[in-house]
């Protein structure tokens, strides 16, 4: 049966069902999260095993980022159309069983191909783990609800890199991976225990298959170009293709979204100059951040000897930094106005990525890691905070979930070319990532090109309406949602996604 609950209706804070609720998207949620931060500290050993050239650790990355960035759109409003927890236990299943074939790949294709797969099951996930809680709580007390699970969600993050250096440390790569399935067993299990389903009964129509089919293309071409093209040449043929395809993909996303009567993105959301400046500096910012986050832990084991474990925890403090400062910041930026927060940030990331050009051969971590690592921490908890704020509130009434949308294909997007052109933009190609000393002038050039892209993103900020979160907030934000400067979420995984409408339907 589907009801319309009201402002009212929903399960009660404090309550069995609401705390197995918050516990099955946190579940959820940080299984994909884990699974992002395992892989980064797992890459020299993968590389090692199946005799991968960087080009070939590229696409383990970026094959899961393809499909995460192309399908994330479309998938928040697939859980609204046919039932959120649906959706949501579908991503969660999905990224299980691709976990198994990523443990038990026996080459790099098979690996590349079993992460793209994943990254279908994170985007269908994804989206339904905030959705789930803005529909299924109280009106009351759904900021509360979202705090907690920002909270532990960043406690994930914060965990992930010593589970994954752990796991690596004690068996293989593959643990890394199928460490996923139980996760997802226990997900499931609390979702068909405690969590109601719901949809928006309001919606009619069907998905935008042409667009996300567009979109996934001209991503897919550019990335293949971009990654292949330093190894095999610009004038070979798949190059060719692949940049063909992926330009005329993408310039035949950007038309229909221009005539399409309910687009996938609205073309509309950026005649709004603050809406798109903010976006632009979100790419900018996180292209960044994955292009340092890839290479460091790569650094740290194969040019300092670092052992996996003390690879992945070399970065903990940036994520402790943001669980401890992101509320703060987002509150600052709600009295004092964005603009500053927006330009000082992401100086301060590319200050901090200048420093981590210490990170050498004998340094020690205190010295060549840790100050680095600090100012870069500092720099991203002064900006992500406020940029999704922006994002959101620069964004009309109607199109409020689908801006958060936009902002975090547009984050996971940036990661995804920066990972496709970075290696190769700073001489790390074949297989110089086992070389220490070739590694190490690469990571320095990196680091480099990272630093101007943030400053970069610092400097357009200037453009940005300063009074934009004075405003009047919409309802999608302020009533089913914390207020956009409390939420907790790690800036390191990407920006919240996926706000839904405060009229929610209810299946019992």
């Amino acid at each position: 049966m589907t009801t319309t609950g009201s402002a009212s209706a929903g399960v009660s804070w404090g309550s069995a069902q609401a705390r197995g609720v918050l516990a099955a998207t946190v579940v959820g949620s940080g299984m994909a999260m884990l699974d992002g931060t395992i892989v980064n500290v797992a890459l020299p050993k993968i590389g090692g095993e199946l005799g991968a050239s960087v080009t070939g650790l590229q696409w383990v990355l970026d094959g899961y980022l393809l499909s995460l960035a192309s399908l994330i759109l479309v998938a928040g409003s697939l859980g609204d159309r046919y039932g959120r927890r649906r959706v949501f236990e579908l991503g969660v299943v999905w990224f299980g069983l691709a976990s198994v074939l990523c443990g038990a790949a026996p080459t790099t294709g098979v690996l590349v191909a079993a992460r793209v797969l994943q990254g279908v099951g994170g985007a269908l996930l994804t989206p339904g783990s905030l959705a789930l809680l803005q529909s299924t709580f109280r009106h009351d007390d759904r900021a509360r609800a979202i705090g907690a699970w920002s909270g532990l969600g960043g406690v994930a993050a914060a965990v992930g890199p010593l589970v994954g250096g752990l796991l690596v440390q004690a068996w293989s790569w593959r643990l890394a991976f199928l460490v996923n399935v139980p996760v997802a067993a226990l997900c499931i299990y609390l979702c068909r225990k405690y969590v109601p389903e719901s949809r928006d009964a309001s919606m009619k129509g069907h998905p935008d298959v042409v667009g996300t089919v567009l979109c996934a293309l001209g991503l897919a071409g550019v990335t293949g170009a971009l990654v292949e093209g330093p190894a095999r040449g610009l004038g070979d043929p798949f190059v060719l293709v692949a940049l063909v395809v992926g330009v005329l993909g993408l310039a035949a996303f950007c038309v229909l979204q221009i005539r399409e009567r309910d687009p996938l993105v609205p073309p509309d959301l950026f005649a709004n100059r603050t809406f798109t400046v903010s976006n632009l500096l979100t790419f900018l910012m996180y292209a960044a951040l994955g292009g340092v986050m890839m290479l460091m832990v790569m650094q740290l084991q194969v040019s300092l000897h670092y052992p996996p474990v003390l690879a992945g925890l070399a970065g903990l403090p940036i994520t402790l930094i943001m669980l401890v400062g992101s509320a703060r910041s987002g509150k600052l930026a709600q009295r004092i106005g964005p603009r500053l927060q927006l330009i000082v940030g992401p100086i301060l990331v590319g200050a901090g990525m200048l420093m981590l050009r210490w990170a050498v051969p004998g340094a020690s971590y205190l010295s060549g890691v840790l100050p680095g690592v600090v100012v870069f921490g500092l720099g991203l908890v002064i900006a992500v905070a406020p940029v999704t704020a922006t994002v959101l509130a620069a964004a009309p009434d109607r199109h409020a979930g689908v801006a958060s949308g936009v902002n975090n294909a547009v984050a996971r997007t940036g990661s995804l070319l920066a990972v496709a052109v970075l290696p190769a933009a700073a001489g790390i190609t074949g297989d110089k990532y086992a070389d220490p000393t070739a590694l190490t002038a690469g990571w320095q050039m990196a680091l480099l090109i990272c630093a101007v892209a943030a400053v970069a993103g610092g400097v357009i900020a200037f453009w940005v309406d300063n009074g934009v979160l004075g405003e009047a907030p919409t309802e999608a934000v302020v009533e089913d949602s914390p207020h956009p400067g409390d939420c907790l979420h790690c800036g390191v995984e990407g920006p919240p996604t996926h706000v839904v409408p405060r009229q929610v339907s209810t299946v019992d």
